[in-house]
């Protein structure tokens, strides 16, 4: 689902314009933005959180050269799944749906010596 998904799905849902809903998502996405941005922790019941994860600095590599370089610390969004969802999402699950087990191959080995008279 896109961005303009939820907007026209919303509209349907609530009986609103277009406009009126995107407004109404995009509040929601900004409201969510800033916090972000100020370091504060969204929490939404049943879907997840997002957070804001600090990394330090490191030496990385270029892959390219090869070179040592120097990777400064940053800030990262991160959404961690909530209980509720994952548990809607893995309840149309069975154990009947799951993979099969895949058989094992048995390789007979021949010695050398052997291959080559055959």
């Amino acid at each position: 689902m896109t961005k303009s998904d939820l907007i026209k799905h919303l509209a349907e849902v609530k009986h609103l314009s277009k406009g009126r809903s995107e407004a109404l998502v995009n509040r929601v996405f900004d409201a969510i933005e800033e916090a972000l941005r100020h370091g504060e922790r969204v929490e939404i019941r049943g879907i997840g959180s997002f957070e804001i994860r600090h990394y330090g600095s490191y030496k990385g590599r270029n892959p390219r050269t090869g070179a040592a370089v120097a990777v400064k610390p940053k800030r990262l969004p991160f959404f961690k799944v909530g209980k509720a969802l994952k548990d809607l999402i893995n309840a149309q699950l069975s154990r009947t749906q799951e993979m099969p087990a895949v058989e094992e191959t048995r390789l007979r080995l021949v010695p050398k010596a052997e291959s080559r008279s055959a």
